[in-house]
């Protein structure tokens, strides 16, 4: 054998993986199909869901993994897979520990959102689970590539891994830009398929449903070779449909980071005009909500709104709203009656919406949908202005932005990929969006999906070193 372990993909997954078989001795090779590492961990915030973690002990919050269990499977109505959703729960808080020991600053501090280093609520939590590292998703990658090269674990640029070498149902290496490559444990961390629109339209068509108002901000090698990889050889799937929209306008392109927020005083209301959500909902369960009010939601605000909003966003400022006026996908009117004609919802029940909305939140509590509790926990003041002055605005938000996709390779709690007769394939782990069984329909909360990324790394790591030993 060339090595004793080849990871295919260099995001947070294969990093995670490359550094723990190095820590242990093994020879290791990580190819990435482009032309730099990091994949999606790298665009995203870092942000790591963990229960009972020394952070969160520093901050007196009392937690467990079966706690976070109980809370995960839950919010999945136990569609998940126990046994690895399980190892997920219970590694997490070894995971952002072993990375702390790497030098990934993390500090033992509240944070008010996924920008600011320290615990957060991430999303739909009982208690906060969201580990924000200092650096984000670019800090994160670059502690696991420090390692790696100080560990001499290997990595290719710019080579894409075409085809597993499996023999009597144990892996045997890769084929790599038409190389052949070989080692007795392979962990396919490719990625998700969010830039392979058939594979969207095919394994999770909800996706689609925003129409040309849809974009994907995965990584560029986001094409779902673990796929093909099932297809070559009778490899499991699951999560067929699941995987991550986030609520955006419709004039939206980018992620937040880079497209900026909508104001703080707005109010959604439904194809009646009724108001029907919390308007900061957690990102876990607003694509759910408004799939069940026809897929979109109408945001309504006023002049001093749009005024108040930040420059330097490339989507939500004050200039590009009378922007996306003048092209149509803005609604404006100098009355709310107007503004229901526009954009065909019942005027009386817009104005009731309205006139509701600001009684409850100019006195900081709303008791319909609780989003004061969702404002405090950004550490935002829940008393907003109200929308009363014109001209009024209208914006059509929907499930937009393609994050992840959810359909990956059925793994066991020690990230084994399995077969389609349910025996696992001998020295074939997955990890990261290309493994599936624990990322369901529902996202618990942000820094999930890295957290599970880095955490089947590791265990796929740490079981072919155990392999190796063993042999």
């Amino acid at each position: 054998m060339d090595y004793d372990l080849i990871v295919i993909g260099a995001g947070g997954a294969g990093l995670a993986a490359a550094v723990t078989a190095a820590q242990a001795g093994l020879s290791v090779i990580v190819f990435e199909s482009e032309t730099e590492i990091g994949g999606s961990t790298q665009l995203s915030a870092g942000m790591l869901t963990a229960a009972g973690t020394s952070v969160q002990r520093e901050l007196g919050v009392e937690d467990t993994a079966e706690r976070f269990y109980q809370h995960y499977m839950d919010l999945n109505q136990w569609r998940v897979l126990p046994g690895p959703t399980m190892a997920y729960c219970e590694e997490a808080a070894a995971v952002v520990e072993w990375l702390k020991e790497l030098g990934l600053e993390l500090p033992a501090q509240e944070s008010s959102s996924a920008h600011e280093p320290g615990l957060t609520r991430a999303g739909v939590e009982d208690v906060w689970r969201g580990h924000v590292p200092k650096d984000q998703g670019y800090g994160l990658v670059q502690v696991l590539d420090r390692a790696r090269r100080s560990l001499d674990a290997e990595l290719v640029l710019n080579t894409r891994v075409s085809e597993l070498l499996i023999v009597d149902g144990e892996v045997r290496g890769v084929i790599a830009d038409g190389v052949e490559v070989t080692a007795p444990n392979v962990l396919v961390a490719s990625g998700g398929f969010g830039q392979n629109p058939d594979l969207v339209a095919e394994l999770y068509p909800e996706a689609l449903g925003a129409g040309t108002y849809g974009f994907s901000v995965a990584a560029p090698g986001s094409r779902g070779d673990h796929i093909e990889f099932a297809r070559q050889h009778g490899l499991s799937l699951f999560g067929h449909g699941w995987g991550l929209l986030l609520v955006t306008a419709s004039f939206q392109r980018y992620h937040h980071w880079q497209s900026g927020f909508p104001p703080a005083s707005r109010m959604y209301v439904n194809a009646e005009g009724r108001r029907f959500m919390d308007e900061d909902a957690p990102y876990a369960i607003s694509p759910g909500i408004l799939k069940d009010n026809d897929g979109f939601a109408w945001a309504i605000f006023d002049e001093e709104a749009r005024l108040r909003l930040p420059s330097g966003y490339a989507d939500w400022n004050s200039e590009n709203i009378l922007d996306q006026v003048a092209l149509g996908l803005v609604h404006r009117d100098d009355s709310l009656p107007g503004l229901a004609v526009q954009i065909g919802v019942n005027a009386r029940s817009l104005e009731t919406s309205t006139a509701r909305f600001n009684q409850l939140m100019t006195e900081g509590v709303d008791s319909d949908f609780l989003r004061h509790q969702t404002l405090q926990a950004k550490g935002t003041d829940p008393r907003l202005a109200p929308i009363e002055n014109g001209p009024f605005y209208a914006v059509k938000m929907v499930p937009g932005e393609l994050v992840c996709t959810h359909t990956g390779l059925q793994i066991d709690a020690n990230a084994r990929v399995q077969n389609q007769f349910g025996e696992p394939v001998i020295g074939l782990y997955a990890a990261g969006e290309a493994a599936g069984g624990v990322l369901g329909e529902r996202y618990v909360g942000g820094g999930n999906s890295v957290a599970h990324a880095l955490t089947f790394g590791r265990l796929a790591g740490l079981h072919a070193a155990a392999r190796v030993a063993a042999s």
